[in-house]
């Protein structure tokens, strides 16, 4: 009769099976939780690694398949080492961030630090774009395509040795030849756009705010809003 009572008291709610079978799941959702910490922990240290090595900005797609996991799991680990790097929740603001740019993600030095670089790697700075490079390269930026001729009229002098510096190294870039005339049409590269640190020419700055009357050199942007591409 005893036996009886007490199992009947022992399957009530709240008695101790109840209790056992709670602590169980409770055990087990945070050994889950230990789990999915420690793979997510993997994953950012994988990341970090690859990105700290790479010289150009990595697709989620060619990180994932880099470490063999899925793009969500990839994504999530870039948003928590953004958040670790910014210094959400606590964590040190690193000197540098994990930025987006070009269909990717680069580690970048934060822009309030940039003249301590700079004054770091002066000495060893290799040899600046000229004047006349950099005007060229303007030029493409914000005609682009375009062929040499058109570029020497804009500039009012030759630019064939000009162009071919900027093609050496890796700013600009043949796109296409015209069917008609055979000139070579050229763009800007991807890496200008690293170089920059923007995703898109979309984010150059206006033109026409920096010439007298808006238009003078760039007869050619007649009905393009601020003289952009």
């Amino acid at each position: 009769m005893t036996d009886d009572v007490h199992d009947v008291s022992s399957a009530e709610p709240g008695g101790a099976d109840e209790i056992g079978d709670a602590r169980a799941v409770e055990q087990s959702i945070h050994a889950q939780s230990v789990r999915a910490q420690a793979a997510g922990h993997a994953v950012d240290r994988q990341l970090e690694a690859i990105l700290m090595i790479a010289d150009e900005p990595q697709s989620l797609v060619a990180l994932g398949t880099a470490i063999g996991v899925p793009v969500p799991v990839v994504r999530q680990g870039i948003e928590r080492l953004v958040a670790d790097f910014d210094g959400v929740d606590g964590t040190v603001r690193r000197g540098f961030e994990l930025r987006e740019v070009g269909g990717g993600w680069r580690f970048y030095v934060r822009a309030e630090l940039d003249a301590v670089v700079e004054q770091f790697v002066e000495a060893e700075r290799p040899a600046r774009l000229s004047q006349a490079a950099l005007e060229t390269l303007a030029v493409v930026a914000y005609k682009q395509p375009i062929t040499r001729s058109q570029i020497a009229s804009i500039r009012a002098v030759n630019v064939d040795g000009v162009v071919r510096t900027l093609v050496a190294r890796g700013l600009i870039e043949e796109s296409f030849t015209d069917s008609e005339t055979g000139a070579i049409n050229y763009v800007t590269s991807d890496l200008l756009l690293q170089q920059l640190g923007i995703n898109s020419l979309d984010e150059l700055p206006l033109i026409s705010p920096l010439l007298e009357d808006g238009v003078d050199g760039f007869e050619q942007n007649e009905g393009i809003p601020d003289g952009r591409v």
